[in-house]
């Protein structure tokens, strides 16, 4: 089987993985393609690293209009199609992105089985010419692949009538988000041992983290609250804790490398998204992170949260702070809890979520595309 996976998301070394291991698949000649950088609007751009490389061809594409989600394409992608001749062609783009038409158009020349991946879960119709390549691109997909289940449903009631898979686009290495050696201790002494809520990501209005603030004065004063990351509402945090007199019960510190250990060092960690008129949680890969190191997690209802959860944590109705702090008092009060929900959300993501297991569901999907 040869495949052709053109994706900007695998510029980050880390997400590699996934290539790796489906190019160790039975049968498989993998090529990718990536620019040489992103620039997510917004954000640092993320270069082009090569950390997991082994199995596969990585070719660098030039690429134009970096960063405007809808408009950059490859200007190369043809001829690469040209020479590789792929038997599936998976563009991990957005149905209604140029560089998704653009592509498809490249595959569907030299017969290749496409298919596209979208994200969005907000739903919006999309003006010429954006909309035009949408239904192009619907009419000649092989597949869909969809990052949550609302994306899904969206793109079928575009009009895409063909099969639907609902998968993330990466995962996690669980050796490197893997549970501490050393167990926490059997239970929290309020005099002695705080009790560390952690929330790790962007500190902006849609991540909610002003709710996780306003329900620490709901809590016993043991429970504490740290937040690694950094964004607009810095500021406006700190000063919301020293309003209702917790800012001694909150830790600030800037983002790290070192993700993994500092969900170790969380107790339970919360993602308390807030969905807008223009943004939803789409994953949330978080939480999956701090599953695969076994760390018990909250998140709100909004968006793909409660899926990606399943039956490894605790999830309450977004915005509602009362609730949010019964769900942190609970795992706070019970160690016996914490340990089952760390366990269930380490087998939840050995089951779902690890590079290995999703390059097995990726591969299954291009399977099917050859043989439908």
């Amino acid at each position: 089987m040869k495949i052709l996976l053109l994706s900007k998301a695998l510029v980050v070394g880390a997400y590699q993985k996934k290539a790796e291991e489906l190019a160790a698949l039975p049968g498989v000649e993998l090529t990718v393609a990536v620019p040489p950088s992103w620039r997510e609007p917004g954000a640092i751009e993320q270069r082009l690293e090569r950390r997991f490389t082994r199995g596969y061809r990585l070719v660098e594409l030039p690429i134009w209009f970096n960063g405007r989600h809808h408009e950059h394409f490859y200007p190369g992608i043809e001829r690469l199609v040209a020479a590789v001749r792929p038997d599936v062609f998976h563009i991990d783009e957005e149905a209604f992105n140029f560089a998704t038409y653009h592509a498809m158009r490249a595959g569907v020349r030299y017969g290749a089985r496409c298919c596209f991946y979208n994200w969005a879960n907000i739903a919006r119709r999309y003006p010429p010419p954006f909309g035009w390549f949408e239904r192009y691109n619907f009419r000649h997909a092989a597949h869909a692949i969809a990052g949550n289940a609302e994306a899904s449903a969206i793109i079928r009631n575009h009009g895409y009538g063909g099969p639907i898979t609902i998968l993330p686009q990466v995962g996690v290495d669980p050796t490197i988000f893997a549970p501490a050696h050393t167990n926490h201790p059997p239970a929290h002494n309020a005099a002695e041992t705080p009790f560390v809520v952690g929330y790790l990501g962007r500190l902006v209005p849609q991540k909610g983290v002003a709710d996780l603030i306003a329900a620490l004065p709901l809590l016993p004063k043991h429970i504490h609250v740290r937040l690694v990351g950094d964004g607009i509402q810095r500021a406006e945090l700190l000063a919301c804790a020293t309003a209702l007199g917790v800012r001694e019960r909150v830790e600030l510190k800037p983002w790290t490398d070192d993700v993994p250990g500092e969900l170790r060092a969380f107790d339970a960690l919360v993602l308390p998204s807030h969905t807008t008129r223009s943004w939803k949680e789409q994953f949330g890969r978080v939480l999956i992170e701090a599953m695969s190191c076994g760390v018990p997690v909250v998140g709100s209802s909004s968006g793909e949260i409660p899926r990606v959860i399943g039956d490894a944590g605790l999830v309450f109705p977004e915005g509602d702070r009362a609730a949010l702090a019964g769900a942190m008092s609970q795992l706070a009060a019970n160690p016996a809890l914490c340990a089952t929900l760390g366990g269930r959300g380490r087998e939840r993501v050995l089951k779902h979520y690890t590079q290995t297991a999703l390059a097995q569901q990726y591969y299954n999907v291009y399977y099917h595309m050859l043989t439908q």
